[in-house]
């Protein structure tokens, strides 16, 4: 029988078919091609993960439906605008100022007050993330604008 679930499974089992599908167009460095960790890794996870969470709704939907109404709906189309405008400072203002920004005011509107523990989490999380991904993984990304190095 097919119900709203089941539909709503099936079309999102054919988009992460589909996706995976073109996983294969990502381009890899000749470098990369042994590697443990590419750029079609996560793409690949998120394929899977969505193809056996769809195959579980087609093959089982949900009768519970989970109660939507209390949520509050301007924080998240906040945090939908604010990650777009992060996605877009990144490069102007650099990783390290842009994220630290972006941390910072997500916090804020979750509802912590205190500049001193914005600054005191969102630094050095931060920086030791940057710090992990240039030392640790090798994978460059500019601290700050490009004017600043």
């Amino acid at each position: 029988m097919l119900t709203k679930d089941r539909i709503g499974g099936i079309l999102i089992l054919a988009f992460c078919a589909f996706y995976a599908f073109k996983i294969g167009d990502i381009r890899l460095l000749p470098f990369q091609r042994g590697d443990a960790f590419t750029a079609r890794t996560m793409p690949m996870v998120l394929a899977v993960l969505g193809i056996g969470l769809a195959a579980i709704l087609v093959i089982r939907p949900s009768r519970n439906l989970p109660d939507l109404r209390g949520l509050d709906w301007g924080r998240v189309a906040f945090f939908l605008v604010w990650m777009s405008i992060y996605g877009l400072s990144v490069r102007p203002l650099g990783f390290l100022i842009s994220t630290t920004l972006f941390l910072a005011v997500g916090f804020a509107v979750l509802g912590e007050r205190r500049l001193w523990l914005l600054a005191a989490v969102s630094v050095p999380l931060v920086v030791l993330f940057w710090l992990l991904m240039t030392q640790g993984l090798e994978v460059y990304i500019a601290p700050f604008p490009e004017g600043w190095n």
